[in-house]
């Protein structure tokens, strides 16, 4: 059990890292900026970022047709579209909604990974899914117990997210990352992403200039974009040294501590509904985690 305490602290730590980062973008774009300029610096930041930890790992090679093909793919449907859809449900949804109704993922992979054949039919995980979009079914309900413009179709929009996050596993589970580690995965996808997210920043007139002057809402993007990229790392560290199955097991803290730092940052107040929703999607989460096989029980007793 002694073995097991540092790798439940970098769990806890990756998961309070990825939930911050729900009510920083409220703030963020609280102050007008768009989705495709936010995109476009979190692009450059990931090239930074990563490609100088390739330097120092001196793994910076040039890629393969197919994985140039991939890392295109993986920009796409793990940044571009997903995100410009959350950051437009950010300025309309609560923060901690937002953070429960990410926490799909696992649930809307199940659905898509039957119809590539990554999966098979769980009457366990269809429980689970039925669950999660009962949650769903419930944040619609109390949508009238929170400020702002909160509609089905901000809820809809939101939705976008974990629906491509769901789509981009599914991918990679399927036809892997072509011999891509997962530093060299985030920092290709980020150079193909970076000349289309820049066009259409720049075309649709949401280009965000270096500010003169920075406050809360520039640092807190600042942190987004640096918090993406460590903790995208850390977690692929914590897959391989601790296994897939515990590590899926950070989903949990991230709509956990989302909420608790939309509470803590943003004030945010919730109806009794929203904690019946919350309850609901946890427990779908657990239905459709995988198991684990006896090799990760026996490396982590």
């Amino acid at each position: 059990m002694r073995g097991t305490l540092p790798l439940f602290g970098v769990l806890t730590l990756l998961g309070a890292g990825w939930g911050i980062t729900m009510p920083l973008t409220k703030i963020t774009v609280s102050a007008g900026y768009q989705h495709f300029g936010l995109i476009f610096w979190q692009f450059a930041m990931a090239v930074a970022l990563m490609g100088s930890v390739l330097l120092l790992r001196r793994r910076l090679n040039r890629p393969s047709a197919p994985q140039i093909r991939f890392a295109c793919l993986i920009a796409l449907i793990g940044t571009l579209l997903p995100n410009s859809a959350s950051y437009q449900a950010a300025v309309h949804l609560p923060s901690g909604v937002i953070a429960i109704l990410l926490s799909l993922i696992p649930m809307l992979a199940f659905p898509i990974a039957l119809s590539l054949g990554n999966d098979r039919f769980s009457a366990r995980k269809l429980i689970g899914l039925t669950l999660g979009f009962g949650a769903v079914v419930l944040i619609a309900a109390n949508s009238g117990s929170f400020e702002g413009d909160v509609t089905l179709w901000w809820i809809a929009v939101a939705l976008v997210a974990p629906s491509f996050y769901a789509l981009e596993g599914n991918v990679v589970a399927k036809w892997g990352t072509y011999g891509f580690d997962a530093i060299e995965t985030l920092f290709w996808s980020s150079v193909f992403g970076l000349v289309p997210s820049l066009l259409l920043a720049l075309g649709t007139g949401q280009f965000i200039p270096v500010p003169a002057t920075w406050g809360p809402p520039e640092f807190a993007f600042l942190i987004i974009a640096v918090a993406h990229a460590v903790v995208y790392a850390g977690y692929v560290w914590l897959v391989s040294n601790a296994g897939p199955v515990f590590a899926a097991q950070v989903s949990y803290l991230v709509t956990i501590f989302g909420i608790f730092w939309a509470i803590v940052l943003l004030h945010e107040a919730y109806a009794n509904g929203i904690w019946l929703a919350l309850a609901l999607m946890l427990s779908g989460m657990f239905l459709v985690q995988p198991r684990a096989r006896k090799s990760e029980e026996d490396a982590l007793a």
